[in-house]
């Protein structure tokens, strides 16, 4: 068994789409970024390829290469997912956390849930996705940007 630990934050600013788990979420601000942004799915991906020691997500999806421009994270997700299988490795559960002081995001949870799930080719009960505040403590207290925090465990196929 393999276990990787995965950490993102991005900005919320206006003009942009809050992504979450491949969920749109409403929203008057979104998460700058290269990509789409979904800090969740970002988090999520650098647990993954940490647990092999395969580097973190911007050695496999740099932000300098157009390629990767307005990305759909999930896309990436399953491209990483690969990386996995071709390690003879599949998910054995992964438990993340969100942290923003808003919006709510406990009724977009299970959607969330079921993407990354899909994505990861594990059953629903696989995939844990909780959401904090800080208490209006620092950056995401300030409503200044979202982070997300991930924990992966692989096992071998």
């Amino acid at each position: 068994m393999k276990i990787g630990f995965g950490y993102d934050v991005h900005k919320l600013v206006e003009n942009r789409s809050l992504i979450l788990g491949g969920v749109e979420i409403p929203h008057e601000k979104g998460l700058l970024g290269h990509s789409d942004a979904d800090v969740l799915v970002h988090a999520i991906i650098d647990s993954l390829l940490g647990s092999l020691a395969l580097g973190d997500i911007g050695k496999h999806f740099p932000d300098n290469d157009e390629r990767y421009k307005n990305a759909d994270s999930r896309a990436l997700l399953r491209e990483v997912m690969k990386m996995i299988s071709a390690e003879n490795y599949s998910v054995g559960n992964i438990d993340c956390t969100i942290c923003a002081e808003k919006p709510k995001l406990a009724s977009f949870i299970d959607q969330m849930r079921q993407n990354i799930a899909d994505d990861l080719e594990v059953g629903i009960s696989c995939v844990s996705i909780k959401a904090t505040t800080t208490e209006t403590l620092g950056f995401v207290g300030r409503q200044e940007g979202v982070s997300a925090y991930a924990v992966c465990l692989l096992k071998t196929s």
